[in-house]
């Protein structure tokens, strides 16, 4: 095992969006940076997204009593900043990222399901986000290749989509020539708190183990994290939750827009080379060992019934797509906290710990990674992360002994 290092100011865990995106805002900031994966850059949820740029309220905060209902109203405030951000990273990062930001529409296939968009988009416009009706017409008129049948759809002018394997190269790349050095097929071995406070972290990499003090750690590894956090003793409550995407062959533009449901399960986009994205949070099983229990370190596996749904959703919105052929349906792993909200900020039981995980995080994953990196430099959270603080859940920590 090589000596300690401590030249650090602070060690991030996982080369996802957030990771990577965190490692160039506090490069930027003047922090000395190591940030690790034990994979490759990309590797994890980030790079197995379809890329999806959706801000308006989804379904289940409006659905779910008066504090998802609350919750909801928080995140548009969020998602203002989110768009914002995302129509400046080329220029922040000063390369292209085939960010398309061309509008979506969430639509609907009964009365009811437009009776409670038409609540969604009247509380958005409340809160300053500027979505609007459309009826059955105003539809067909601005998306002829959606279904006749559709009752109407809620529109955002800011939604859209961009290429998760560019992003996160950008900001790794950009966070490497700000001094932030990046070990990738570099894992997490082991971790405690010195009673100076400060974490001593074992790595284990292509040149064996090493040590490596500092003052803050951020996890930012997806579904690992309560593994991560584990070798501390506390506990973080993220739960894996395996998906599936699918993509089509080429055809002709003609879809320009994202795609949600306000009823079902569904995320549709067209890539600019013309292929289909369709996805939409339909699950797909876990793998598992030989005992029977999960494999959380293996991909999960293509649930047939839920693709062959998920395929018939997209099928009834765009009819046209039923002649399309399915080139490749693959799976990735997300997470999602106790309460369904992202875990971002820094845990009270210990203090110089941050995590960032759960939910969708690439929609948000810059914002949240610059505002986590403010935190970070500053020791004071922003408002807009105070839904998301890791201190909602302290009680799970009340018998943590950390030094």
């Amino acid at each position: 095992m090589h000596g300690e290092t401590s030249q650090f100011d602070i060690l991030i865990v996982g080369g996802g969006l957030v990771g990577s995106a965190a490692a160039w805002h506090l490069a930027r900031l003047g922090l000395k940076v190591l940030l690790i994966e034990r994979g490759h850059l990309n590797a994890g949820a980030s790079g197995q997204n379809a890329g999806s740029l959706h801000f308006q309220i989804e379904r289940r905060f409006l659905e779910q009593g008066e504090q998802a209902a609350a919750d909801g109203a928080r995140i548009v405030s969020l998602n203002r900043l989110a768009i914002a951000d995302w129509r400046g990273l080329e220029d922040l990062l000063a390369r292209p990222l085939d960010i398309a930001m061309h509008g979506g529409l969430m639509v609907a296939e009964t009365e009811a399901d437009m009776a409670l968009l038409a609540f969604k988009v009247e509380r958005e416009n409340a809160l300053g986000l500027p979505s609007q009706m459309l009826d059955g017409a105003a539809l067909r008129e601005r998306a002829p290749c959606l279904s006749p049948a559709l009752a109407g759809a809620a529109w955002l002018a800011g939604e859209g989509h961009a290429n998760p394997r560019i992003l996160v190269d950008a900001f790794a790349t950009g966070a490497q020539g700000r001094g932030a050095v990046i070990r990738v097929g570099t894992a997490l071995k082991a971790l405690t708190m010195a009673r100076d406070g400060t974490y001593q972290a074992v790595l284990d990499g292509p040149d064996g183990e090493t040590r490596v003090r500092v003052p803050r750690i951020l996890l930012a590894a997806g579904h690992w994290v309560p593994r991560l956090a584990g070798l501390l003793g506390l506990n973080v409550p993220l739960y894996p939750a395996p998906l599936m995407m699918s993509v089509t062959d080429r055809a002709a533009p003609t879809l320009p827009f994202l795609i949600q449901h306000g009823g079902k399960r569904l995320s549709m986009k067209q890539t600019e080379d013309g292929n289909f994205l369709i996805g939409g949070g339909w699950p797909s099983r876990l793998a598992r060992r030989a005992d029977g229990s999960p494999d959380l370190d293996s991909p999960p596996l293509v649930e047939p019934a839920n693709l062959r749904a998920n395929l018939e959703v997209a099928r009834r919105v765009m009819p046209a797509i039923a002649g399309q052929a399915l080139l490749r349906t693959w799976t990735g792993m997300t997470c999602i906290s106790a309460d369904q909200l992202p875990i971002v900020g820094e845990v009270p039981a210990a203090p110089g710990l941050f995590v960032a995980a759960g939910g969708s995080l690439f929609t948000l994953g810059p914002t949240l990674a610059r505002l986590l990196a403010q935190t970070i430099a500053d020791g004071a959270a922003p408002e807009e992360l105070a839904m998301f603080t890791p201190r909602r859940f302290a009680h799970l920590d009340a018998f943590a002994v950390l030094p």
